[in-house]
């Protein structure tokens, strides 16, 4: 008995790690991104962003194909028509949030960030019957305020800009329910998943990318001199967005799209606070207090989160204990179930 409560332990520890490790490898890769595009964007002027994730997203297929050539991953295959459709839904919600933001104000671009969360719990509990509890609702309206309070400066409304926003949160939320319900309905890793769609996703995002960015720019990024720090900078932002795409997956796997979404946020908070801290940029009060607020909202969202999966999973060993000890069960000796095998006492 004593060792098989070890190995639930070690196993249980060995997930919590895989997952902390899932957590922080998105955080690092992804400011890390954020902080190369904007030299790239802002400093070297290379202003077509959907052509560059575009690049991103064929650069994680090919690299996904050379890990698994080399026996670092085994494919797997997933239903093709899901896969279209998961595609699909991932390319037009990128194409949504860069009109999203070339339609409307920052602020407004903000709060349609911050919308993901309630939209994402609002579908998790219709179609999928999931309930989220008091206590994690508080939590994320708390990270909710602080994190509008620290970004959200200015609110420009318009009726096309609005639009583009309502899309891009629905289909944003779609695509990451979807990341996690697929791995579950076709038995597959995050990184099988992202290995099945990567090439579809860079597709899709290839073929919209030219009219898309024409659209918000001018112009098509064959216009632009390839000087070679625009190559090396581009390049640099494709081998990290290798890691941001294969974590984003791996989170949205172990955890789910909401968990995501908070991860999001704090990687939001860490960039504002790069900013104030190396760049120099100036910090007003108000953006501190929000940053402050949301920490505590994460803090909160992080402990209830990690008490209610306990819970859950200490009410779902005495479920099985009852189940294995009721009539007519086999009976349960050193962790094995009679009727064959060994057993240890």
């Amino acid at each position: 008995m004593e060792s098989t409560k070890n190995n639930d332990g070690a196993n249980g520890n060995g997930k919590d790690l895989s997952v902390v490790g899932a957590l922080t490898l998105s955080v690092v890769s992804s400011v890390s991104i954020v902080i190369v595009n904007k030299y790239l964007i802002s400093t070297l002027e290379f202003q077509y962003v959907t052509f560059l994730t575009a690049m991103h997203m064929i650069v994680t297929a090919v690299a996904l194909r050379f890990a698994a050539k080399y026996n670092f991953l085994e494919p797997k295959e997933v239903e093709r028509q899901a896969l279209l459709r998961f595609s699909c839904i991932n390319g037009i919600s990128i194409a949504f949030l860069n009109l999203s933001l070339g339609f409307n104000s920052v602020g407004f671009y903000q709060m349609t960030k911050l919308a993901i969360i309630p939209c994402t719990v609002m579908m998790h509990t219709i179609y999928y019957g999931k309930k989220y509890s008091s206590s994690i609702k508080g939590a994320l309206g708390i990270l909710l305020l602080g994190v509008g309070i620290a970004t959200v400066t200015d609110m420009q409304l318009n009726g096309l800009g609005t639009f583009m926003s309502v899309c891009a949160v629905i289909t944003t939320c779609v695509s990451q329910i979807w990341t996690n319900h697929y791995t579950k309905q076709f038995q597959v890793s995050s990184t099988q998943l992202l290995y099945a769609a990567s090439p579809y996703m860079a597709a899709i995002l290839a073929t919209i990318a030219l009219p898309l960015d024409a659209q918000l720019v001018g112009g098509t990024p064959f216009d632009v001199t390839w000087s070679v720090p625009v190559l090396f900078w581009a390049a640099l932002s494709c081998g990290i967005a290798v890691s941001v795409n294969f974590s984003t997956f791996l989170v949205i796997g172990k955890c789910d799209a909401v968990t995501y979404q908070v991860l999001g946020h704090l990687k939001t908070m860490l960039v504002l606070g790069f900013g104030f801290t190396v760049i120099g940029n100036p910090a007003t009060g108000r953006n501190l207090m929000g940053i402050a607020v949301a920490l505590v909202g994460m803090v909160v969202y992080a402990q209830v989160e990690s008490r209610e999966k306990a819970a859950a999973a200490a009410n779902g060993s005495q479920k099985e204990g009852k189940e294995l000890a009721g009539p007519g069960a086999p009976i349960a000796i050193g962790g094995l179930r009679g009727g064959g095998g060994s057993t240890n006492v």
